[in-house]
């Protein structure tokens, strides 16, 4: 039998992050979010500077794509094929918590699969990131939007869904009822499938 594993998609701002942290602790599981880069830069030699540019970039030209084709992977596809066998090795030996990388989608065919959304109004997001996140950006509205395109734009690169639509996962949470209610909602879906702390 499958043991259940729970991916976190979140949008920049929500707290996604923060909540699968707590999800792990509370269960007592093995938390990935950098440490997927830290795997995956230590079997290819890729840099994690490198890596986390390639997670936020996909190059979109037809003829790029065409020359690339005829002569290698393009890097992008490298890291994501990379991530990918690292994230699929680390849900094979146990339950865990994995954070965006397109953990829902990777492991899609996995048993125990319970893949969450995390998400929040805008302005919530612009305050978290500017008050508790600390980012210095001239306008935090544009880079908070920015910062989701891209994530976007590289989830539906590599799958074929759509990034943040509810019917891609399990369980979809406005962050705004409260982190800690967020984690608790997890928690609940995660007991229900016999993870214990």
């Amino acid at each position: 039998m499958s043991h259940p594993v729970i991916t976190i998609a979140r949008q920049f701002g929500s707290g996604g992050r923060l909540v699968a942290q707590k999800v792990a602790a509370a269960l007592n599981i093995p938390f990935y979010d950098k440490a997927v880069i830290d795997l995956v830069a230590k079997e290819t030699g890729f840099s994690h500077e490198f890596i986390q540019q390639a997670e936020q970039k996909r190059t979109s030209s037809f003829l790029y794509s065409l020359y690339m084709s005829t002569h290698s992977l393009p890097v992008t596809d490298q890291v994501f094929l990379a991530e990918s066998d690292v994230i699929r090795r680390v849900a094979a030996e146990g339950p865990c918590v994995i954070v965006g990388r397109c953990g829902d989608y990777v492991l899609r065919s996995h048993e125990g699969l319970l893949s969450v959304f995390i998400h929040a109004p805008l302005d919530e997001r612009i305050f978290r990131a500017k008050e508790e996140y600390k980012i210095d950006a001239p306008d935090l509205r544009s880079y908070v939007l920015k910062l989701d395109k891209q994530r976007a734009s590289y989830y539906e690169h590599f799958t074929d869904r759509t990034w943040g639509k509810a019917e891609n996962y399990l369980l979809s949470i406005d962050s705004t009822i409260g982190l800690d209610k967020a984690v608790d909602l997890i928690l609940t879906l995660a007991r229900s499938q016999g993870l214990q702390a």
